[in-house]
């Protein structure tokens, strides 16, 4: 196993961004990585997070339910340790560390 660690750069402008979020998402959504970022009462928090399909539980559909205003510039994600949705702001991402298999 290969172990990837990234971690963004503090000169990153939006279009950095926005290309980091799609990636991010991608490793989301093929790995469990660990992902450290600041929240917003400046706190620290590590989260091994996941968007792969198998490791999520079923969603019940509510038709009645106001959905959820959407921004790209926040990240709803599956904790695993607390099994449950958590979210974070992705200009907050400070490393985003993983293991990939060397098949």
């Amino acid at each position: 196993m290969t172990i990837n660690i990234y971690e963004p750069a503090s000169t990153y402008t939006d279009n950095d961004w926005d290309v980091f979020s799609k990636w991010v998402k991608g490793v989301l959504i093929s790995t469990t990585p660990t992902i450290t970022f600041t929240k917003k009462d400046g706190s620290e928090r590590v989260m091994r997070c996941t968007l792969r399909n198998e490791l999520l539980p079923a969603q019940e559909i509510n038709e009645d339910k106001t959905p959820r205003k959407y921004s790209d510039k926040v990240m709803s994600v599956y904790d695993v340790d607390a099994q449950g949705w958590r979210s974070f702001t992705i200009n907050a991402v400070k490393r985003v560390e993983f293991e990939l298999n060397d098949d």
